[in-house]
């Protein structure tokens, strides 16, 4: 057991270390997010990661385990075209980029408008870099076409979103366009929103065995919950585990979880009084 739970430490130090290197890199603080776990493993090791990163809530949304295939399944058809045309900005013909674009549109929406009858939306993108440069950015234009007076606004566009990337545009260098891009997708209905709770009643379910827990490093007893037997409202106090096909939730001693109306579990930090939204 100790060799187990040495093994684990070490996998969830390194999960945490990485997500405190990433937030430094971006100057945010991550310890004001709400963790979401999705995947087979990550409800197995959320809420210790909570604990080291000093998160106070995760969410763990029903199908958790499989949650890239619901994704892939729910999310909108879409399709990408994308033809290589390397011209430098001085050089912008907006006659020959239009007919460029319009027989990509052309080609994305036939695919589109196939497989789906949402409404549609479309994106327009060029990638863009100085003149040798080795790698692009995508720089975001408007869907219509192009006139000679739009050079200027595209060199506004490629400088504010490099300044994005890298913290300040480059004056001197040549700008050049190397691909350009149309994305169709389908537009679906926004699902309603819920409104998260951190009340709820504890009821005695499941059954309960020792098991280690990482926050005090001792063997504490453990409820087993199924989760297909929990409904909205339901707390569970922790040390517990949420077990269900695809994945097992893990809740550590620091931590309780309420069950929302959508079937979302919602680990909070025990005295924690606010809640996600």
């Amino acid at each position: 057991m100790a060799a187990a739970f040495g093994i684990a430490e070490v996998v969830d130090e390194n999960m945490a270390n990485a997500a405190r290197v990433h937030a430094v890199e971006q100057g945010k603080n991550i310890g004001d997010n709400v963790m979401i776990a999705f995947g087979g493993a990550a409800p197995l090791h959320a809420a210790r990661l909570c604990e080291k990163l000093s998160i106070d809530q995760c969410l763990i949304p029903q199908g958790a385990g499989v949650g890239s295939a619901i994704g892939f399944l729910r999310a909108p058809f879409g399709y990408e075209s994308l033809a290589s045309l390397v011209v430098r900005l001085s050089a912008f013909d907006p006659a020959s980029i239009n007919t460029l674009l319009d027989a990509l549109k052309t080609t994305a929406e036939s695919f589109v408008r196939t497989g789906t009858d949402d409404r549609i939306e479309r994106e327009v993108v060029a990638f863009m870099r100085y003149v040798g440069q080795g790698w692009e950015i995508p720089v975001g234009l408007p869907d219509r076409d192009f006139t000679a007076a739009d050079a200027e606004l595209i060199d506004a566009a490629f400088r504010a979103r490099y300044a994005q990337f890298f913290g300040r545009a480059i004056d001197g260098p040549e700008i050049e366009f190397v691909t350009w891009s149309v994305k169709v997708q389908g537009v679906r209905q926004r699902p309603d929103a819920v409104t998260f709770t951190s009340d709820g009643v504890s009821r005695g379910l499941g059954t309960s065995r020792a098991v280690l827990d990482p926050a005090s490093g001792a063997e504490l007893e453990t409820s087993i919950v199924e989760r297909e037997r929990l409904a909205g409202g339901d707390r569970i106090t922790g040390p517990a585990v949420i077990v269900e096909p695809e994945t097992s939730t893990v809740i550590t001693s620091p931590f309780d979880a309420v069950i929302q109306t959508d079937g979302t579990i919602l680990l909070i930090r025990k005295g924690f009084d606010h809640v996600a939204r």
